[in-house]
């Protein structure tokens, strides 16, 4: 049977005339803790709030934790997705249809199809566990927060549904959160900042001030992506050839950085400060939030956000894969060092601290791009979207007329911020388009992006 996959309006699963009867029979005979796990779409009854209050502690997990590179959220955000996605997926319109996508998640832990679960706990006792999993080195104060949390939801339920049905439930959801992490932990993750020695030439990045700092995570490009062959012809071509010729064209496009950067107005600071992100809550935080606002403005139920939050979480780790096998291969210069160096400018400095990564192309961009046309194509055209995640620093929200112009405005961002060429943010944006065309296309989801 063809599956269609569409988040605005589900999937409704056509079931031959004897199951139907079958399943009938069941209902009708059997203990309210012996009935099918799930129908076409048990968990779509419930609300979503159990994720709602799981992104909130996982944005502020991300905002608080140090050491760990920036893009690394990326990641966590695609495995807590997956998990709560696993949670729940045999009470989904989705079902277990995406799992042979997943580039080596096999031997998942099955649910009975003969007895009754209650998926919001098992999204609960999913997220709790896999949290605690990622984030070992977090302060007491934000275990003892997801401790909280856990118990709190698991306390409410229990006025929802019988004590075995709960028990069952969560020891489901942590068995799935064991598998995720265990299959998560053989990504590569292990090897992405080992010890590496840039090349040395003409063009090729350095360290960056202020701090000089060693190449951050140069082998994150090595990492399996969750969705096989995701990053597949998705690279881009080689940017403009080094030059130090006033009248070449890298020069102009170094000199478009500095005078931006001298011009900037207002409304550009305040772009370029509002997609800053770290400090901040991590740019995959960032779009943590954005999820949350947008499933809240939907009205979205548990089936479909465990799906976004899956979904999305895949389009913002694997583009970031395949930003970092450019970033890395080509080892471009980055405006500060050539604005200092070549330009003599040497006391200009950018209005955001530039990465202590190669130049191109923009991280920024790519995942943005790709996590907009996601949600793109998982929501369609819900009207105008007002992104608040930066209210509690005292930003004005920014609003937006789609979601693809949220991911051109975090792109453009850099530039305003002097991290970035303009030719590294729109190199990015359509990379990060192409692989976000290729996850969805190779999940089932069809693409809807704006022309």
């Amino acid at each position: 049977m063809k599956r269609l996959f569409n988040l605005s309006t589900g999937y409704v699963k056509q079931l031959p005339v004897f199951a139907v009867t079958f399943f009938s029979l069941l209902a009708s005979c059997n203990k309210s803790d012996h009935l099918p796990a799930a129908g076409p779409n048990d968990a779509g009854k419930y609300s979503s709030e159990v994720i709602d209050k799981w992104l909130t502690m996982q944005i502020r997990l991300m905002k608080n934790a140090t050491g760990i590179p920036n893009v690394l959220f990326c990641r966590y955000y695609a495995y807590t997705g997956l998990t709560a996605y696993e949670a729940i997926a045999p009470g989904t319109w989705l079902g277990e249809g995406i799992n042979s996508k997943l580039n080596g998640l096999t031997d998942l832990p099955v649910a009975n199809r003969f007895k009754l679960y209650y998926w919001p706990a098992s999204v609960n006792a999913a997220l709790a566990a896999v949290n605690r999993s990622i984030f070992v080195n977090a302060s007491t104060a934000d275990k003892a927060a997801i401790d909280s949390l856990e118990n709190a939801l698991n306390t409410g339920y229990s006025s929802q549904a019988h004590g075995d049905v709960l028990v069952r439930s969560n020891e489901f959801g942590k068995s799935i959160a064991v598998a995720v992490f265990n299959w998560s932990s053989t990504d590569g993750i292990a090897n992405v900042g080992a010890a590496y020695t840039p090349p040395v030439g003409p063009g090729l990045w350095v360290p960056t001030p202020p701090a000089f700092g060693a190449a951050s995570t140069p082998y994150l490009g090595n990492l399996r992506t969750i969705v096989t062959g995701s990053t597949n012809n998705s690279q881009p071509g080689a940017p403009i050839a080094y030059s130090e010729d006033p009248n070449s064209a890298f020069y102009k496009m170094v000199l478009n950085v500095y005078t931006v950067s001298q011009n900037l107005t207002p409304a550009q600071t305040a772009q370029g400060l509002f997609w800053r992100d770290v400090p901040g809550v991590t740019t995959a935080g960032h779009w943590e939030s954005i999820l949350q606002q947008v499933l809240k403005q939907t009205n979205t139920r548990l089936d479909k956000a465990a799906v976004a939050y899956a979904i999305t979480g895949i389009c913002s780790s694997d583009p970031s894969i395949g930003c970092w096998q450019s970033k890395y291969h080509y080892n471009l210069i980055r405006p500060v060092t050539y604005i200092r160096n070549v330009m003599g400018l040497g006391s200009w400095s950018p209005l955001l601290t530039t990465p202590a990564h190669p130049e191109y192309s923009s991280a920024h961009a790519v995942i943005s791009a790709a996590a907009a046309d996601a949600f793109t194509a998982l929501f369609g055209d819900i009207g105008s979207i007002t992104d608040h995640t930066y209210d509690y620093l005292g930003f004005t929200p920014r609003t937006f007329s789609s979601f693809r112009a949220i991911g051109e405005d975090a792109g453009n961002s850099r530039v305003f911020a002097g991290i970035h060429y303009q030719p590294s943010v729109d190199t990015g944006l359509v990379q990060g388009r192409k692989v976000a065309a290729t996850i969805l296309s190779s999940l089932g989801f069809q693409a809807k992006v704006e022309k």
